[in-house]
């Protein structure tokens, strides 16, 4: 399953992956004027509007003995899409444990189990209400799957500039960790300025003074 999920990011099969991205496209855009249950019931009615009468042909022209009585579709039918025992055991698995360490991961965000980190959550949801604003959940979610059918082929066909980018950024965040490391250990270096003298005006230089 996962090598077909690849070959449809990276439109190695173009008229599936066209298909699939259409129609995901097509039917995350209708739900902002339509419920998901319209949505996905529409689009039932729409395909088997196409496969129905299709079948009917073919059944018919089985009938009359103008074919050979094959299943329009059986490439469909034949195509795997089961899970063995072992497969699901894993899925299921990697869920629950991808759940539990999200809760885990919320919880100790939360609860301040570090400073840092927890800064770092308040920040970002800071900037998560500004988001809110300006789109909702559904276009992030177009978005992101404009990204996933987009930028991995992107990334693939310009790997070599972005390896020169990559390498760029992080010589650069590697020269100003350097150079705040010499200035943490100058200023370790630099020695603490010498105590004043004390005062010279006590019992004894007031008994000379006499």
């Amino acid at each position: 399953m996962a090598s077909k999920v690849m070959d449809l990011i990276y439109w190695r099969e173009m008229e599936r992956t066209g298909i699939v991205f259409t129609g995901l496209v097509v039917g995350l855009l209708c739900m902002f004027q339509l419920s998901a249950v319209t949505v996905v019931s529409h689009l039932s009615l729409a395909v088997m509007c196409f496969t129905v009468p299709v079948r009917l042909l073919f059944k018919v022209l089985e009938l009359l003995r103008w074919s050979s009585g094959a299943h329009p579709f059986q490439s469909f039918l034949d195509t795997d899409s089961t899970l063995t025992e072992d497969q699901t055991v894993f899925y299921v698995h990697r869920v629950v444990v991808m759940l539990a360490s999200g809760v885990t991961e919320i919880k100790r965000l939360l609860f301040v189990a570090s400073l840092f980190d927890s800064l770092k959550f308040i920040l970002l949801m800071y900037l998560l209400t500004y988001v809110g604003v300006l789109c909702n959940g559904l276009t992030l979610l177009i978005i992101g799957v404009i990204c996933v059918f987009s930028l991995p082929l992107f990334c693939k066909r310009q790997q070599e500039r972005i390896d020169k980018v990559v390498r760029a950024v992080t010589s650069c965040k590697n020269k100003i960790k350097n150079l705040f490391r010499q200035l943490a250990q100058m200023a370790k270096r630099t020695p603490a300025p010498a105590p004043p003298p004390p005062p010279t005006h006590g019992p004894k230089s007031r008994a000379k003074s006499k």
